[in-house]
């Protein structure tokens, strides 16, 4: 179970800050992005079935093409592609996604209590600002990092780090939120703890395993948030909710 300390014993939440995932975190867009891929593949000639590409999702480009389909991430098939994939997210699929349930009044708790939220996400920079906004989210971001920001994406910790060096703060000092295993090795290598949900379609906590506490959305933690981790100080442990 998280921590269930006193309230004076918890550290001060302006030396805090939450790393958020946005994808399958703060908006429910993890089949959409694997829709946009299976699409982009096929315009380029490669057939790929959704079921594989999705398992992947949480990945940047530079890790999922290499794996589904053999291409250098470097070479200018593999940069077409990654573009195109992202005109097709953005035009067909980001309209119409909606916020995970809870997602802004998770937010606007945490930014009232005090803590610095900044993102940590693989995504490309312009589909970025596009999902937060999609999100309804992007008024509370306080800073933001994307995969232009690391030489690796996820699970590789590089846009951990990244968002750790540009929010001034060490890593015993965050906690991120994420939704994949690939959150979840990220921030681990990183040494920063993490707090997984299940909204983003990984509904095995044994998939989840490693994060400090799992719910099912962010609403589920907000309903919880006294007893978690954001509401008290950090106490080791694995816990579900």
């Amino acid at each position: 179970m998280p921590g269930s300390a006193p309230h004076s014993d918890r550290p001060d939440p302006a030396q805090r800050v939450v790393l958020l995932d946005i994808d399958g975190t703060l908006i429910d867009s993890n089949d959409a992005h694997a829709r946009a891929w299976v699409d982009s593949l096929a315009e380029f000639g490669y057939v790929v079935p959704f079921e594989r590409v999705r398992p992947l999702v949480g990945m940047g480009g530079d890790k999922i093409l290499p794996e589904l389909v053999g291409l250098d991430p470097e070479s200018p098939e593999a940069q077409r592609l990654s573009e195109r994939r992202g005109e097709i997210f953005r035009t067909r699929e980001l309209p119409h996604l909606q916020a995970t349930r809870g997602a802004r009044d998770l937010l606007v708790r945490l930014r009232a209590d005090g803590y610095e939220l900044s993102v940590a996400t693989s995504a490309k920079a312009d589909d970025v600002r596009a999902t937060l906004e999609q999100a309804l989210v992007a008024d509370l971001i306080q800073t933001a990092t994307s995969s232009d920001d690391a030489a690796h994406s996820k699970p590789d910790p590089d846009i951990v780090r990244a968002a750790l060096r540009q929010s001034g703060h060490p890593a015993s000092h965050a906690v991120m939120l994420g939704d994949t295993p690939y959150d979840i090795e990220a921030a681990t290598r990183a040494r920063v703890r993490i707090v997984a949900l299940r909204c983003g379609g990984w509904w095995s906590d044994e998939a989840l395993r490693g994060a400090v506490a799992i719910y099912d959305d962010p609403g589920a933690l907000l309903a919880s948030y006294d007893d978690s981790i954001f509401g008290h100080d950090f106490a080791p442990g694995f816990a579900t909710r």
